[in-house]
């Protein structure tokens, strides 16, 4: 609670120090608010240096950037990289059957675990003060896996809530087939993103910001490039990768909610725990993804417009906090899927997978009992794999 409160106090603190910079600034500084950067004369002509106005200097240089984003980094890289590394082994060498929700949670976990493994890099730059020291090269990686992530994450997730709207309007479908399709759509997946990531490498994403003696890597681009180009582009993600998604998610999971309530599964406890699954996986969708890709529309809207936003600081806030979602992501395998948290359990105290399977056919045998009603039983055996 003590570490909450603080560091509560450190955003707080930090925000009110940007507002108080950004009024002393004054109406008739330049265009270059919100990290955009003006181009100076350079005397020796060696490398192109720009500078920002007081605003942005004041963020660079605050603890809300050089205290406060590297924390947040640091505890996703913590608890992220190990539960993400520990659910692709479940999933590949304990996972025997491959159903078309664990091929998207598998895709979803490697994206997560591609994007956490560079966050060394990241929590380096900001703690050198927003100093990139590790070249162009590695920057345009970072940004690209960065924003790729974020989208890559939003697509398998609404793939994941398409998939599972599927099984409880139609649960004798075909496994093997929906699992072929599944396969398919996640390396279009990874194409797609493959190449909405691409323009982010065309444009050099390092700095040099004479005023600050840095360099930064994303944070400051040049005022041509952000009220035009980027815009462009942003929005374009906005609405490609996380608008419509958005909705595909939202209908997908609320028609589910109203099926199952309207339907009669034997067991009314599998149907509250479905249902819960829901809320808590679209509350996260909404939490961690939402307010970063309004917020970025915003910025540029208001840059391109009036020349000038403020909005870049909350931004950068919304933009960390969505990292957070890597970190969730294998907890909400772990209740998603019963085969992966018997997997898990018995990975634990050691035991084979070949007396994992034994103890679970065991299991499910005792647990659900033959039917006459042929539906019921195969709508209680998908819930019991699906959730």
């Amino acid at each position: 609670m003590a570490v909450r409160r603080g560091l509560c106090l450190l955003l707080v603190s930090a925000m009110l120090g940007a507002a108080t910079a950004a009024e002393n600034s004054g109406a008739g500084s330049s265009k270059g608010r919100s990290f955009a950067g003006q181009k100076v004369t350079n005397a020796n002509n060696s490398e192109e240096s720009y500078k920002v106005d007081e605003f942005a200097a004041e963020v660079l240089r605050g603890k809300l950037t050089t205290v406060f984003l590297p924390i947040v980094y640091i505890f996703v890289f913590i608890v992220g990289l190990p539960s993400n590394a520990v659910a692709l082994w479940v999933f590949f060498f304990r996972t025997k059957k491959k159903h078309p929700a664990v091929i998207y949670m598998v895709n979803l976990a490697l994206a997560d675990l591609l994007f956490i493994v560079w966050f060394p890099l990241k929590i380096a730059y900001h703690l050198n003060g927003n100093n990139w020291l590790f070249g162009e090269g590695l920057c345009k990686v970072l940004v690209g896996f960065f924003y790729g992530n974020m989208y890559c994450s939003i697509l398998f997730i609404t793939c994941l809530g398409v998939q599972r709207y599927c099984v409880v309007v139609n649960p004798m479908a075909h496994s093997k087939k929906k699992a072929e399709i599944a396969l398919g759509v996640s390396i279009a997946i990874w194409i797609l993103i493959l190449l909405g990531t691409i323009p982010l490498y065309l444009v050099n994403q390092t700095v040099y910001i004479s005023n600050l003696n840095i360099t930064t890597c994303h944070d400051v681009l040049p005022y041509n490039v952000l009220a035009h180009d980027m815009f462009s582009y942003f929005l374009s993600l906005a609405i490609g990768f996380f608008l419509i998604p958005a909705i595909v998610t939202a209908v997908a999971y609320i028609l589910m909610i109203k099926t199952l309530s309207a339907s009669v599964i034997e067991d009314g406890k599998k149907r509250i725990r479905a249902i819960k699954l829901i809320i808590v996986v679209l509350s996260m969708y909404l939490i961690c993804f939402t307010p970063s890709n309004v917020l970025i529309i915003v910025h540029y809207s208001l840059l391109k417009g009036y020349g000038q936003s403020y909005m870049y600081a909350w931004y950068i806030i919304t933009l960390c906090l969505s990292t957070l979602n890597s970190c969730i992501d294998p907890f909400v395998y772990y209740y998603i899927s019963k085969d992966f948290r018997d997997n898990l359990k018995y990975a634990l105290i050691c035991r084979t997978v070949r007396t994992t399977r034994r103890m679970q056919v065991s299991l499910s045998s005792g647990r659900y009992p033959k039917k006459s009603d042929s539906y019921s039983s195969n709508l209680s055996r998908t819930n019991k794999s699906t959730y």
